[in-house]
């Protein structure tokens, strides 16, 4: 893992690369405006060969001269207005670009932003994130230090707070990027632990048998057509004189076939990636526990796959969850509502303050608002505060309506409800089914099928999973906590 240090000034600093930011002009920071005067007048040519003008997101790598002790500068646009995710994403993009150098230095922390050297920190050590473990022959980074320049120790302590959230966030993108194959819920049961071991976290987990006797029957139905059994894993974060207490639902289906309503073959082909919920509360109960933050964290996981053997549920069979309501199966590929319900359940008999689901929950919720930004639904004050703290982390969400009169269009005519509503208004229809489960709590649910993963790289996000929640999880257990972001 790279080594956070701090430096002395620009002049005494050496190393493979130097990462600088430019505002949109270019306009030269303390920092460039050094480097641009020790490149002189050959600068201009690399610039304008690549079009670089200081918007967010240009990035150009220039090669050091006789002048200066790096072997390149890596120039990083900051547009006009820079806050602490043009600063993630900044460093992110100066991540990809030093990825084969060991020792890199950088003055991006030293941007007049809130929590400058954790957003530089988390979003260096995103960019450089690579999953590698089924190559042959990795390639993994070979950056060994980033040298925070002038870093205060306020400074580098940030810089630890946004290393524990990174570490936090690559957990979650490993899970989701790890063959179905490699993570049968038994398999996420024992990573669950470890994890709870290394933190000192709380950690229940129920086998297939303690599910049937704590009344799972959702997470049952999904597993029916199964060979691998289903777990509930619960994680329980309890410090001394919390602020608050919250608990964290995730949607943990570790491959989704469809069930016997069974996609089409390229629809399956990203599917290892629906337990992305799952892998997002995993990620953040490790963060929090790191932090030490002080508030009381419940993180609840159902695992399991949904298959299409010959036990599986059937469309119009009806399952009893957990609070003892009934959902009729209309259709098996909308299974993670299913499991949901048990999970939700078991988090409103709790009694938290506030309970948040994430979940990959619908292709409609894609529909509306892109593979970017993550619906957000719910009730009482939950819905505002986890807005806020999605805005601090840098994670996209909208809040779309969950309106009573919809209710009637997922009525049942055997149960209490159906899996399925009417083909328009599908995230709203799966919102209404999880509302059943948790009572008059404060509720927020975020359906994260678009941004959980990604198609293609950008600054500090790589193709595949994304990791999409941690952070805004985070930032919520620090609200709760009256901290806030770090200053």
């Amino acid at each position: 893992m790279i080594e956070f240090i701090g430096g002395g000034t620009l002049d005494e600093a050496s190393g493979d690369a130097l990462v600088v930011g430019v505002a949109e002009g270019p306009a030269w920071t303390p920092g460039s405006q050094w480097a641009a005067d020790r490149l002189a007048a050959r600068l201009s040519d690399h610039l304008g060969a690549a079009d670089f003008t200081g918007k967010a997101g240009q990035v150009a790598a220039v090669p050091g001269s006789d002048e200066m002790p790096f072997g390149s500068v890596v120039f990083v646009g900051l547009g006009e207005d820079a806050d602490a995710e043009t600063l993630r994403r900044a460093a992110g993009a100066a991540g990809v670009a030093t990825m084969r150098s060991a020792t890199v230095a950088t003055t991006l922390h030293q941007a007049d932003v809130p929590g400058a050297a954790e957003a530089v920190a988390l979003g260096f050590l995103l960019g450089q994130y690579r999953y590698d473990d089924k190559r042959s022959e990795p390639k993994p980074s070979v950056t060994e230090t980033l040298a925070l320049l002038g870093a205060a120790d306020a400074d580098l302590e940030q810089a630890a707070a946004g290393r524990v959230i990174a570490e936090g966030v690559m957990l979650a993108r490993d899970l989701v990027n790890t063959p179905a194959v490699d993570k049968p819920p038994v398999r996420m049961a024992e990573i669950a632990a470890e994890i709870a071991q290394r933190t000192g976290m709380g950690i229940t987990v129920y086998d297939e048998e303690q599910c049937v006797a704590e009344g799972f029957g959702g997470l049952l139905g999904v597993n029916a057509g199964a060979t691998n059994p289903p777990r509930m894993v619960v994680f329980e974060y309890d410090p001394p004189d919390p602020a608050a207490f919250v608990a964290v639902v995730g949607k943990g289906i570790v491959f989704d076939s469809g069930g016997l309503s069974i996609k089409p073959a390229a629809a399956m082909e990203t599917m290892k990636t629906d337990m992305s919920g799952a892998a997002a509360v995993f990620g953040a109960m490790q963060a929090i526990a790191a932090l030490e933050l002080p508030v009381r964290v419940l993180g609840i996981t159902p695992l399991t796959e949904n298959m299409p053997g010959g036990a599986a549920v059937r469309p119009g069979d009806v399952l009893t969850a957990r609070n003892g309501k009934t959902i009729e199966v209309l259709n098996t590929d909308a299974e993670g509502r299913l499991v949901l319900a048990d999970g939700l359940s078991l988090a409103a008999e709790a009694e938290p303050d506030m309970i948040v689901d994430l979940a990959t929950l619908t292709g409609a919720c894609m529909v509306a608002l892109g593979d970017k930004i993550a619906g957000l639904f719910g009730q009482g004050d939950a819905p505002d505060v986890v807005a806020a703290a999605a805005e601090e982390a840098g994670e996209r969400v909208w809040r779309l309506p969950i309106p009573a009169d919809y209710r009637s269009k997922i009525d049942s005519d055997v149960a209490d409800m159906k899996n399925t509503g009417p083909r328009y208004g599908g995230a709203i229809n799966a919102a209404l089914l999880l509302q059943e489960f948790v009572g008059d709590a404060s509720w927020a649910h975020l359906d994260i099928a678009g941004p959980a993963r990604a198609s293609e790289p950008e600054h500090y996000v790589q193709k595949g999973g994304t990791g999409f929640g941690v952070r805004t999880l985070v930032a919520l257990a620090r609200r709760l906590a009256g901290s806030g972001t770090a200053t």
